[in-house]
């Protein structure tokens, strides 16, 4: 059952309470099919379905998000909030289990941002969005790619070719 209030939609399934609120009107997202992609990868990553919230908001909003977390101008795509401070994962398995039934944090997508990259790497707005949740939620495992020597974006790789997601 999925049910929208101003901008919320909130889906009930197996695994827990799923939520996803849409914070802009500038672009048109597919709120639907992305809670179904945020179901997809906490099924496949073995965390629960209420593991991760998501919010899409405004460029205004993630710029303000990106310099009040990161101290870094301007707008980006994604940004992810972790619930607590996460070491490094040993394997993305050995992560998941620890994680399970653990609320791991919330994703912020800008869509704005998310279609101009979708424009300039060929893919559909849909497949960017899908490709940001699933860089987000490795965020929220631990991962980063700005220190872990390829790490993230190798577990990343492997996880869009199971997902059958765009490279």
């Amino acid at each position: 059952m999925v049910t929208k209030q101003k901008g919320r939609s909130a889906s009930a399934g197996k695994g827990g309470l799923q939520v996803i609120e849409n914070h802009q009107r500038k672009v048109r997202v597919a709120v639907r099919i992305a809670a179904q992609f945020l179901g997809r990868v906490t099924h496949e990553l073995g965390v629960g379905r209420d593991s991760v919230s998501l919010c899409f908001v405004t460029d205004r909003e993630m710029a303000r998000l990106n310099q009040t977390h990161r101290k870094k101008r301007g707008t980006t795509d994604v940004l992810s909030f972790p619930a607590e401070e996460r070491p490094k994962p040993v394997t993305l398995a050995r992560k998941a289990r620890e994680l399970r039934g653990k609320f791991l944090g919330d994703i912020a997508i800008s869509p704005a941002v998310a279609r101009r990259n979708a424009d300039s790497f060929g893919r559909s707005l849909t497949g960017e969005i899908q490709v940001l949740i699933l860089h987000g939620v490795l965020h929220l495992l631990g991962y980063d790619h700005e220190t872990d020597r390829g790490e993230m974006d190798r577990v990343e790789g492997r996880l869009r070719r199971r997902l059958r997601l765009a490279g």
